[in-house]
C-alpha cells in the first residue's frame, strides 16, 4: 500500500494539504460535491448559492463536479472536497454488451517450479507451488483481475502473457510539480502527461500483480493464479498519490467491465484516517473526510453490487484500528500540510475499512504478525505473508524475509538499484536473464504485498466455482468471502494474548482461535481453495 500502506516504504507515512476553508477561499477551484440520495437538484441549488457553477454530475454516486471560490454548505452537502487536478481523465463508458475476454490458456500436463521459486517462502507458506495448488489449479484467463495502483508494466516478461491490454486504463495524469512549484511526478514522459495503460513509473503496481498472477513460463516467479487475467486500474500518480476521483473512478470501471477480483493496496489522500467531526480539523478539512467516506463507500457498494470482490491492505503504521490513538501523517498533500491529532474509532482508514471490503494483515516467514501491520479485531479479515524483515524467528537473513516478485526496470534504474550495465547494486533486486532477454524482480514488504496474495487465492476460487456471466466467469462476492474463510488455516493469538517486538512496541491481539484481530479468519492458503469441496 503506498504510504501508509505502501510497500517498501512500510512505516512511512507521506502527507497531504486539506482544502483550504471557506473564510479564506478566494480562488476558484473545482470541488467533489457529495449529496444525499436523491438531492442532486437541492446540492446544485446550494453551489450556485455561493457563485459556483456545476461542471457534470454522477447521479450513480451521487456527487457534482463544481467550481466555486467558495466551499458550498446545506443539509443537501454530504461532504466536499478538492477534486485534485491530478487524475483529470477522459470518460470511460462502460461496455455496452459483454466484455470480451481472452480465452482460458493451456493447461500444462506437467508443472514445475519456475526458477525464482526458491525464493518465494511466501508461496510455500499457501501451498502455491507446483507440488501444491499449481497441480490443481492454475487459475483461467476468463479471470479478470483489476490490479488499482500506480500501474502495472505489461511488458516485463513475466506478467505480460497474462496482462489484458485491451481492458486496461491509466485514470490519472501525472503533475510535474506541487502547488508550492516543488517536484511531484516529475517530467511528462508522454503526450498530455498521462502515461499508457502498460506503464509503471514506480514498481509498486508490478510487484503486486506479479504477486498475483506471474505466468508459469519458465521465468523467474509464479503467482498465486499464475493462470488469471492482470487488468491495471491505475489510479495512482507516479509520486504515489491516490485521489478520491481517479480512485472511484477505477472502482465503478471494474464494475462496469466484468472484473471478479480487485485488488487495493493503498489508502485514500489525503487523510490516513478520516474522520468525520474530529475538533482538531477545520470544518473544510471535516467536509472534506466526510466526501472521501461517502464517495468511497459509495463507488466499493457500485463495483461489489456488480460482481466485484475487494481486496483491501490493512495498513502499515502498527495500529490497532478498534482503538487508534494518534494520527502525525495527515494531511499529505502537498508536502510538509501534516499535523497531529489525537484520533479514535469513529475515524476510518479509507477503504480497507469499509463496509464490503476485505481487509488483509501481514505476517513474516514465521508466521508472525508483521510488526509494521495494522490490525484490530473489527478490522482484520485474512492474513496473508507480507514479509518482514524484523522477523526472527526464521533463518532466512535481511531482504530474503520479504516478498520478491517483478520490478520494472526503467524504475529500477531511476531509483539506482540498478547499474548501467543492468546490473543489480542492492541485494534487494534480482536479474534473470534467459535467452538474452532479462526481467528484474525486487523484495518488498508491507501489507500491500500480503493483500495480492489474497486476491490472487480469490481469483483460484472464481476460477473453480465461477458461472458463465458477462464474457467470462461470474462468483458472487458473498459467496466468495464464505469460500476465501473457509479456505485459510486458523492461527490464534499469542499465548501471553499480545506480541513484544521491542521495548517500546507491544501489540495486544484479541479473539479466538477462529476469528481474531492479528490474523482475522486464518492464514489463506492456495492449497485449500483448491480443494475444499464445493458447496
Amino acid at each position: 500500500m503506498r504510504k501508509a500502506v505502501f510497500a517498501g516504504l512500510a512505516l512511512t507515512l507521506l502527507t497531504t494539504a486539506c482544502a483550504a476553508s471557506q473564510e479564506t477561499a478566494a480562488v476558484s477551484q473545482d470541488y467533489l460535491v457529495f449529496y444525499p440520495p436523491g438531492q442532486g437538484g437541492a446540492a446544485t441549488d446550494a453551489v450556485e448559492a455561493v457563485g459556483g457553477d456545476v461542471l457534470s454530475e454522477d447521479a450513480q454516486l451521487g456527487y457534482l463536479v463544481a467550481r466555486a471560490a467558495r466551499l458550498p454548505s446545506g443539509p443537501a452537502i454530504v461532504g466536499v472536497m478538492p477534486d485534485r487536478p491530478i487524475g483529470e481523465v477522459a470518460r470511460v463508458k462502460p461496455a455496452a454488451k459483454p466484455v470480451a475476454r481472452p480465452a482460458a490458456g493451456p493447461r500444462r500436463a506437467a508443472v514445475k517450479d519456475e526458477p525464482l521459486a526458491g525464493r518465494q517462502w511466501d508461496m510455500r507458506m499457501i501451498g502455491a507451488t507446483a507440488s501444491g495448488s499449481y497441480k490443481k489449479q492454475i487459475g483461467n484467463h476468463k479471470v479478470l483481475v483489476g490490479v488499482i495502483d500506480t500501474g502495472i508494466d505489461g511488458r516485463h516478461p513475466d506478467i505480460a502473457p497474462n496482462f489484458n491490454r485491451k481492458l486496461s486504463r491509466n485514470f490519472v495524469t501525472d503533475r510535474p510539480k506541487d502547488p508550492k512549484g516543488k517536484n511531484l511526478d516529475g517530467p511528462c514522459e508522454h503526450k498530455g502527461c498521462k502515461d499508457p495503460a502498460d506503464v509503471d513509473d514506480d514498481g509498486h503496481g508490478t510487484h503486486v500483480a506479479s504477486t498475483i498472477a506471474s505466468p508459469l513460463n519458465g521465468i523467474g516467479i509464479g503467482g498465486v493464479a499464475p493462470g488469471v487475467s492482470l487488468v491495471n486500474l491505475r489510479a495512482g500518480t507516479d509520486s504515489g498519490y491516490f485521489f478520491l476521483k481517479p480512485t472511484m473512478d477505477a472502482l465503478k470501471y471494474a464494475g462496469d467491465n466484468g472484473i471478479d477480483v480487485v485488488n487495493m493496496s493503498f489508502y485514500v489522500d489525503p487523510w490516513n484516517f478520516n474522520c468525520p467531526a474530529n475538533p482538531a480539523d477545520t470544518p473544510a478539512q471535516q467536509s472534506e473526510q466526510k466526501a472521501i467516506i461517502a464517495g468511497m463507500t459509495r463507488a466499493v457498494a457500485y463495483a461489489r453490487a456488480r460482481g466485484v470482490t475487494l481486496v483491501s491492505a490493512i495498513g502499515n503504521g502498527s495500529t490497532d484500528l478498534g482503538d487508534p490513538k494518534q494520527d502525525t501523517g495527515s494531511p499529505d498533500y502537498p508536502s510538509g500540510a501534516a499535523k497531529s491529532r489525537k484520533i479514535d474509532n469513529t475515524c476510518l482508514n479509507v477503504p480497507a475499512e469499509l463496509p464490503g471490503v476485505i481487509a488483509v494483515t501481514s505476517v513474516g516467514p514465521s508466521k508472525r504478525k508483521a510488526v509494521y501491520s495494522d490490525y484490530g479485531a473489527e478490522q482484520a479479515d485474512v492474513a496473508a505473508p507480507g514479509g518482514d524483515t524484523l522477523d526472527t524467528g526464521t533463518s532466512l537473513k535481511g531482504a530474503a524475509r520479504e516478498i520478491l516478485a517483478a520490478a520494472p526496470q526503467k524504475a529500477l534504474r531511476a531509483s539506482t538499484s540498478i547499474d548501467a550495465k543492468g546490473q543489480p547494486l542492492t541485494s534487494s533486486v534480482i536479474r534473470e536473464c534467459k535467452n538474452g532477454t532479462c526481467s528484474y524482480y525486487q523484495y518488498l514488504e508491507g501489507t500491500s504485498m500480503a493483500a495480492p496474495h489474497v486476491a490472487g487465492v480469490a481469483a483460484l476460487l472464481v476460477a473453480r466455482f465461477g458461472k458463465p456471466g458477462r464474457g467470462g466467469l461470474e462468483l458472487d462476492p458473498a459467496r466468495l468471502e464464505s469460500l476465501l474463510y473457509a479456505s485459510t488455516y486458523d492461527r490464534g493469538c499469542p499465548a501471553s494474548g499480545n506480541y513484544r517486538y521491542s521495548a517500546d512496541a507491544t501489540h495486544v491481539c484479541v479473539g479466538s482461535t477462529a476469528k481474531n484481530g492479528f490474523y482475522g479468519n486464518g492464514i489463506v492458503s492456495a492449497l485449500k481453495a483448491v480443494t475444499i469441496p464445493g458447496t
